[in-house]
């Protein structure tokens, strides 16, 4: 098989200043149970993955081959070719992040798909919750060009240091609360996407335990308060009327 393995960071677009953008990223989902494929695609899709699926090793691989792949769910027992050939075939190549998903549940299966090249190992039956937290976290670890360049420059006039948790206007500090900047931080992390009110709690409830009692239009208008020039006509905080709110500031790299 020929091998033209993309590398990810040959994919500028996916990284603003470090931070990956999450819903540009593709997925090679291989799983031979199609109700469980179509249900794990179905809610990494709603997270704004790109989701490719694969129902045997011999098709993953291929797949593998001919796409820009940022991280692999492999199933194990896979026909034509078994899970632990498609990750050690593909991790000879890459180092692409691999999360194994098995209903193989003995510490030497654990152990061998560690060995043979796999980044983190989910036994079934799993969370849908927990296998998407993982791969966010896997992510995150992997694919981070630096992880100290985490300030963020939008439309000239504003800066965003997600490391420090500090938000600049026009180069002067803004006091921003923890739940403020976890709102401002989802949105400018995933650009273009619309998040309801209630999406937006449940991803900035991944950031802190913390209880938010008070409304996501509250803490909405609060941030339009701080960082817009004009909150009644906001370039950063979009309303899409019976939908949500998205980010429309512009990245300056």
């Amino acid at each position: 098989m020929a091998w033209n393995y993309k590398p990810f960071f040959s994919a500028c677009d996916n990284i603003v200043s470090g931070v990956i953008i999450l819903n540009k990223l593709n997925i090679l989902l291989v799983e031979d149970e199609k109700k469980i494929s179509e249900i794990t695609k179905a809610y990494l899709e709603k997270e704004g993955f790109n989701v490719f699926v694969s129902y045997d090793g011999e098709e993953a691989l291929k797949m593998f081959s001919d796409n820009p792949i940022h991280l692999v769910v492999l199933d194990l027992m896979l026909p034509k070719i078994s899970g632990e050939q498609v990750c050690y075939r593909i991790r000879n190549k890459s180092d692409v992040p691999i999360i194994m998903v098995t209903a193989k549940t003995e510490l030497e299966d654990r152990i061998n798909g560690i060995s043979i090249g796999a980044d983190d190992y989910l036994v079934k039956p799993f969370s849908i919750r927990e296998l998407i937290v993982r791969i966010k976290a896997l992510i995150r670890r992997s694919y981070r060009e630096d992880p100290l360049a985490d300030t963020l420059s939008f439309n000239k006039d504003l800066e965003i240091d997600l490391n420090k948790m500090e938000v600049r206007k026009k180069g002067v500090g803004i006091p921003f609360t923890n739940v403020e900047f976890n709102v401002l931080k989802t949105l400018l992390l995933n650009p273009g996407q619309v998040f309801s009110r209630d999406q937006l709690l449940e991803k900035i409830s991944e950031y802190s335990h913390e209880s938010y009692d008070r409304t996501i239009d509250t803490h909405i208008k609060n941030i339009r308060k701080k960082i817009e020039d004009n909150p009644k006509e906001p370039a950063y905080i979009i309303t899409i009327y019976g939908a949500g709110y998205k980010f429309g500031g512009k990245n300056e790299d």
